[in-house]
């Protein structure tokens, strides 16, 4: 797992953030599939509600990927509103599904990933995209997906302390609002002036953005930084 090209495997590459981390790979030296659950024929099919699918999905990406894969790019996630006053049934329901494709798809995937560097004694890294939320809270609405980033950061951090010793390398990215359409929904109900006031830089991320920081992280970033979580949202929240 050491010659010629670089094999990532990215989740959530049918749009936003995760289609411009895939984009941002633009073949040279490079190997990357992507997943999604839009029915794009370039892309590989798997959905996250089933932990099935994502065992298969790794499957999958190892058959395009000619048996390897040196990285790994969590992106996939829901950010579906879930506020308390739903019926407990419902709001159970509601937080399930959102551990489950948030947090324990990509916690199967990292599994999945460090065991296979380690049968192949290579080298390999996970990028984890997970959220200003992790750090801040999110809204009333979203205790579920602040909660599923915040265990994503500790995910990548214990990942990073557990195995940098084999060279297998972890960092995460947490984002603030991003121009996809799941922010954009977001702001424009709760009032997209006021919460663009809140970000110093005036404006919410691109994804493109997001993407150059993954892409440093898969490729570039030294292996000292591991561990590390990167901030990107405008300075909204500073630590």
């Amino acid at each position: 797992m050491t010659d010629r090209k670089t094999h990532i495997l990215v989740t959530g590459a049918g749009r936003g953030i995760g289609k411009a981390i895939l984009e941002s790979f633009d073949g040279t030296n490079v190997a990357a599939v992507g997943q999604s659950t839009t029915g794009d024929n370039d892309l590989l099919q798997s959905d996250f509600n089933s932990t099935d699918n994502v065992s298969r999905l790794w499957q999958n990406g190892l058959n395009q990927l000619d048996g390897r894969i040196d990285i790994l790019i969590n992106n996939a996630g829901i950010f579906d509103p879930n506020p308390i006053t739903e019926a407990e049934p419902q709001w159970l329901e509601s937080w399930e599904r959102t551990m489950q494709i948030n947090l324990t798809a990509a916690a199967q995937l990292c599994r999945l990933a460090v065991l296979h560097f380690q049968e192949h004694q290579a080298h390999g890294r996970i990028v984890n995209i997970a959220s200003r939320a992790a750090y801040r809270g999110d809204s009333p609405d979203h205790w579920h997906y602040a909660a599923s980033k915040g265990a994503m950061v500790a995910m990548t951090k214990t990942i990073a302390r557990s195995y940098a010793s084999e060279e297998i390398l972890a960092f995460a990215i947490c984002p603030g609002f991003t121009m996809t359409g799941m922010a954009e929904e977001y702001l424009e109900s709760r009032g997209g002036d006021k919460l663009l006031r809140d970000i110093p830089l005036g404006r919410v991320a691109q994804p493109a953005e997001i993407a150059s920081i993954a892409k440093y992280c898969a490729l570039d970033a030294p292996p000292s930084m591991t561990g590390a979580v990167l901030d990107a949202n405008g300075a909204s929240f500073v630590r």
